[in-house]
């Protein structure tokens, strides 16, 4: 880890990565984020981090008194979560038996569900008079539970280093958290203007005070989304561990005696895009995590590689230097067109069909997913291994890419 101020940053920023192995325009990100007024004690840039949209992948901002939809950003909530099975070996013709099941019951990209999905996903409707957006959007959302999405989400089998067969899910609040994102940068954006902020409109890092209407409305409908994000997981993994059960006979670990994890109800959660309330330096702060997971004293954690490297279960360490967070997962080393442009089709299959791996790619389309598009794991657990410890390593078996 190492650390940098510059004369426009308010605060310092504090990097988990070796001095020029992240790209200038996430550095250039997280400067404008330290230059803001209200930005507390330091900010953090974690291994993975990458440039996003105004604010950072991988990035982490405590604020005073404020909120920032852009360092939350458009899919809220999204994040990971996996279970454990009962099974050590998983055959590969089951193993594409279970993988065909699973097309079947969960729509992928831009697809949802042609019916309400509601009941099965135990989305409750409350506090709906208080989300706007939600309430918009709700019909829609009640489509779209159950659904994995686009871009790098994904459903992959594993094989552990604790010898078992796992299950694991990256995906988020699908296009309810786009919508309400959207809305609130953009109320945020004129709000700025009307107060003649001092924070540059060009940073794309537009605030609302807590204290305000917009700023309570705005956290209502983000803590909304956090747990449409979960449900949608849940139900996802619900439907998956009935195909296992189904194909295989086999049952899901609750607790692991081993390694001291307690799994409640059966499942391992953590997001990665949120905001909260959280004590940090004697101080309570907004922090926002953007592409980056609470690793709190002994808190439970998932940091996915790619489809053809490995991911972790984790425990976190509770560094505050961090603010209690590490990644999210590898972190992309290059943009999604760059990685259709560059990337080698026939190298990226060979390498996963050499592992074994039932994989996603099939054509150029398919590149901006590949191993060859995100960061080296290994190196990124390197440079955080003071943020978490590892308890299992997990082995890409088959993959299912949004």
């Amino acid at each position: 880890m190492y650390k940098f101020k510059e004369d426009e940053m308010k605060v310092p920023c504090y990097v988990w990565s070796e001095k020029g192995s992240i790209e200038q325009g996430a550095i250039e990100q997280i400067k404008n984020a330290s230059s803001l007024p209200f930005a507390f004690h330091h900010v953090v840039l974690c291994p993975d981090a990458h440039q996003g949209y105004g604010a950072p992948i991988g990035g982490v901002l405590a604020t005073k008194g404020v909120v920032i939809p852009n360092f939350v950003g458009v899919d809220i909530g999204c994040g990971m979560c996996a279970v454990k099975t009962s099974l050590k070996e998983l055959d590969t013709g089951t193993l594409k038996h279970i993988m065909g099941e699973i097309r079947k019951v969960v729509p992928v990209g831009f697809n949802k569900h042609n019916e309400d999905n509601s009941e099965n996903g135990r989305l409750m409707p409350g506090g709906l008079n208080d989300c706007k957006i939600v309430n918009q959007e709700f019909n829609n959302a009640c489509k779209s539970i159950g659904t994995l999405g686009g871009g790098n989400h994904f459903i992959e089998i594993q094989k552990g280093s604790d010898g078992y067969i796992w299950i694991m899910i990256h995906s988020g609040s699908r296009n309810l958290g786009k919508q309400v994102a959207d809305h609130y940068n953009k109320i945020a954006i004129e709000l700025n203007k009307k107060w003649y902020s001092e924070v540059d409109e060009k940073v794309d890092l537009a605030f609302l005070p807590l204290d305000s209407e917009e700023g309570q409305s705005y956290i209502r409908e983000m803590n909304y989304c956090v747990e449409f994000a979960l449900a949608n997981r849940k139900l996802m993994m619900d439907n998956i561990k009935k195909i296992f059960e189904k194909e295989t006979g086999c049952s899901f670990c609750s607790r692991d005696g081993e390694l001291n994890i307690d799994f409640t109800n059966e499942i391992i959660n953590i997001a990665h895009n949120y905001a909260t309330i959280e004590n940090h330096f004697k101080e309570n702060v907004m922090v926002h995590r953007k592409g980056a997971t609470l690793a709190s004293e002994k808190t439970i954690g998932i940091i996915p590689g790619s489809q053809g490297t490995k991911s972790y279960i984790v425990k976190g360490k509770g560094n505050a230097e961090s603010f209690n967070s590490c990644s999210h997962g590898a972190g992309r080393k290059m943009g999604r067109k760059e990685a259709e442009r560059t990337l080698n089709l026939e190298e990226e299959v060979k390498k996963l069909d050499d592992m074994g791996v039932l994989h996603a790619i099939r054509g150029i389309k398919d590149l901006d997913e590949a191993p060859g598009s995100y960061k080296n794991i290994d190196e990124v657990m390197e440079n955080q291994k003071d943020l978490v410890e590892i308890l299992v390593e997990l082995t890409p078996l088959a993959v299912v890419k949004g």
